[in-house]
Formats: structure tokens, C-alpha cells, sequence
């Protein structure tokens, strides 16, 4: 096998690896709770699948924090997810932002 199929065999096997922990990422939860008042939970996919909310959290008067806290929690989130997944391409690729597939 030449040099130039080799750098081939092995893009080829990373790109397979990056997908296989892509497809991992995708169905992973990653959970924040935020002031004791909202709990988010976000796939790597990241699709938002459960928002839990503290009772005493409803009350009129905390509307704006409430919305703040989910905002701040899903935003959490999403950076943990992509952390994750550059974490990945990093480990895979031996550097950071893989191949850029």
C-alpha cells in the first residue's frame, strides 16, 4: 500500500470514528440546574427534552428570573455539548476541529 493510501485508509477510519461518536453525542443528556429553580435536561442532538421547574419558582414576580435561569441553563448546555464534541474530534483527529466534514 502506497503513502498516499494510507492517508486514505486512515481519513477514511477516522471520519468512521467521528461519526460513531457523533451518533454517541447525539442521544447523550446533559442536565443543569440553574438558582434551584429550572432544571434542563438537552441531547447532544441538542433537542431540549425536559424543562422541571421549582413550584415556588411560578410566582408572578420571578417571571423574569425564571426565563433568565432557563435561558442560562440551556445555554449551559449547549456549551458543555460542544465542549464534548470538540473534546472528540480533538482525541480522534489528534487536533482540534477534526477534518471539518
Amino acid at each position: 500500500m502506497n503513502q498516499m493510501q494510507q492517508m486514505l485508509a486512515q481519513a477514511q477510519k477516522m471520519q468512521r470514528e467521528l461519526q460513531k461518536a457523533e451518533a454517541a453525542l447525539a442521544v447523550k443528556e446533559f442536565k443543569v440546574s440553574k438558582n434551584g429553580m429550572v432544571e434542563v435536561t438537552v441531547l447532544g442532538s441538542l433537542e431540549v427534552t425536559e424543562i422541571n421547574i421549582d413550584k415556588d419558582a411560578l410566582d408572578p414576580e420571578n417571571a423574569e428570573m425564571l426565563a433568565e435561569a432557563i435561558r442560562l441553563a440551556i445555554n449551559e448546555a449547549n456549551q458543555q455539548i460542544a465542549a464534548e464534541k470538540a473534546a472528540n474530534e480533538e482525541r480522534i483527529t489528534g487536533r482540534a476541529g477534526g477534518f471539518g466534514f
